[in-house]
């Protein structure tokens, strides 16, 4: 059998001697020393959007019997919901009338976006216990907005900014030096994976809970950064201490 290959080694840093830029006049320039870490973060976000769906329907030998049916409901489920913080512009109907062998039959379809998911679980509740089996509520998909998104980019980014400046931070204090200000810093790899957006519904099972479409829908993103900082010299002594 052959011998196992070892995995190449990982450089945690490099304290390097920056070369001195050439100079055409006066003394040449002093060599400034320079420590070049990697550092990476991965973080997660939970949606910040749910989107539920009531649907309506009656059929009946009449056509103003079907359309007044649904519509009893729907002149409930709006003023429910606005009434419990839901804005006008978060609530959507789209109807639907047609003929069916000798009856009418007329659907309508509710979508509301929720941003506080609390107060989703308010309304759901009301509905169902107030209209019972004549409204059927859809399980909630639960999604990210794109500034939500965005937002996760430049946090784990940041965040993994920070990581490589502690690392360089430890370096040099372990050498019993000073770390300067940065003179290069490049995003090197940017991951996301998991979550959900709003147009694409999730095929998450009816029997999960709550908490499990909320945990199927978190995104979660990472990235490593490569920077160059200055070294400074001896640490101070006092900044040491603390």
């Amino acid at each position: 059998m052959a011998p196992p290959i070892s995995s190449p080694a990982r450089v945690f840093a490099e304290l390097l001697q920056a070369p001195a830029p050439v100079e055409s006049h006066g003394p040449p320039a002093i060599s400034r020393r320079e420590v070049h870490v990697s550092g990476s973060a991965e973080l997660s976000a939970g949606p910040d959007r749910a989107r539920v769906s009531l649907q309506l329907s009656s059929r009946k030998g009449k056509a103003a019997e079907a359309r007044s049916s649904v519509g009893r409901r729907l002149e409930y489920i709006a003023p429910a919901a606005r009434q419990r913080g839901v804005p006008e512009e978060n609530m959507t109907v789209t109807e639907d009338f047609s003929r069916v062998e000798d009856t009418y039959q007329m659907e309508a379809e509710v979508c509301i976006t929720f941003s506080d998911f609390g107060k989703m679980q308010n309304v759901c509740n009301l509905l169902i216990e107030k209209l019972g089996p004549s409204v059927t509520v859809s399980p909630p998909h639960f999604y990210h907005t794109p500034e939500a998104t965005d937002a996760l980019r430049r946090q784990v980014c940041i965040a993994a900014v920070g990581n490589t400046r502690r690392k360089a931070q430890e370096v040099c204090r372990l050498f019993g030096l000073s770390l300067g200000k940065p003179s290069l810093i490049r995003e090197e790899e940017t991951k996301e994976w998991g979550g959900h957006v709003e147009g694409h519904p999730s095929s998450s099972p009816d029997s999960w809970t709550l908490q499990e479409r909320i945990q199927n829908a978190t995104g979660y993103a990472s990235c490593r950064v490569f920077a160059v900082f200055e070294i400074k010299g001896k640490e101070n002594r006092r900044n040491k201490l603390l």
